[in-house]
């Protein structure tokens, strides 16, 4: 099983560049957040704020900003990244776009065959992308990441343009995995429902220049998470209806 990884976020400056006669604009100055190892945090704000350019920084992706990311269990952790859409390529199949990251060998095969099967794919090996269903895209999509054994996964809306029934068996399916093959997780989503029911820390941001809100502890049992009252008492939290619990 992977090790996991704490992170610290220190971004002293991110700055948008001038366009079309629009000013230069500072996303993110003085930003700092820590994810403890085997934290599951929810960045909730509304769209365009800047999470995804966060995840990106994280992921080494985006390099153009001033400040550092160091990780507690060294400098270049295993990082997996599921996109808002799953990024399969269309002219392999189930299984070999979920070796895509894996070195080859037959232990990346029984680690790749392994998850599929706890996904309910395993019957989909062989399938190309085009004949699945979105939901089932998606599967595939978190598959191929948990299958990298991260130890820091980042996840970008992963669940966005689903209907709520498949949505909420992703979210469970998530949670699950999660439990077997325990990572630390940095989730971006817009909806505080999703939040509450997956994450054990919310944090709230504001802006631009991007900011921390409200930092809240969400204490929920698995039963208490698909409570609907219980749910909804600490989304009041998250959004500033009620005391805010500090992380």
């Amino acid at each position: 099983m992977a090790a996991v990884t704490g992170v610290t976020i220190e971004i002293e400056e991110k700055t948008f560049p001038a366009a079309r006669g629009a000013p230069a604009r500072a996303l993110y100055r003085d930003f700092r957040l820590e994810l403890a190892d085997q934290s599951f945090v929810a960045l909730l704000g509304p769209s365009g704020l800047g999470k995804t350019t966060l995840l990106n920084m994280i992921a080494g992706v985006d390099r153009g900003f001033e400040g550092r990311i160091t990780f507690s269990r060294g400098p270049d952790p295993r990082i997996a990244y599921v996109f808002q859409s799953p990024r399969l390529l269309p002219w392999r199949t189930v299984l070999q776009n979920v070796l895509l990251p894996l070195p080859p060998g037959a232990d990346s095969l029984n680690r790749a065959r392994s998850v599929l099967r706890d996904m309910g794919l395993g019957d989909a090996e062989e399938v190309y992308p085009e004949r699945l269903s979105l939901g089932m895209q998606r599967r595939v999509a978190l598959a191929r990441a948990f299958a990298l054994e991260p130890e820091l996964l980042l996840m970008d809306e992963p669940f966005v343009s689903l209907d709520e029934a498949n949505a909420s068996r992703l979210r469970d399916l998530l949670a699950e995995l999660i439990e077997a093959r325990p990572t630390t997780v940095l989730f971006v989503t817009h909806d505080s429902h999703e939040a509450v029911r997956l994450a054990d820390r919310v944090v709230v941001l504001g802006g631009p220049p991007v900011r921390v809100v409200r930092d809240v502890r969400v204490e929920l049992s698995r039963e208490g998470r698909l409570a609907a009252g219980e749910v909804e008492r600490v989304r009041g939290t998250v959004l500033g209806a009620g005391p805010t619990v500090a992380a």
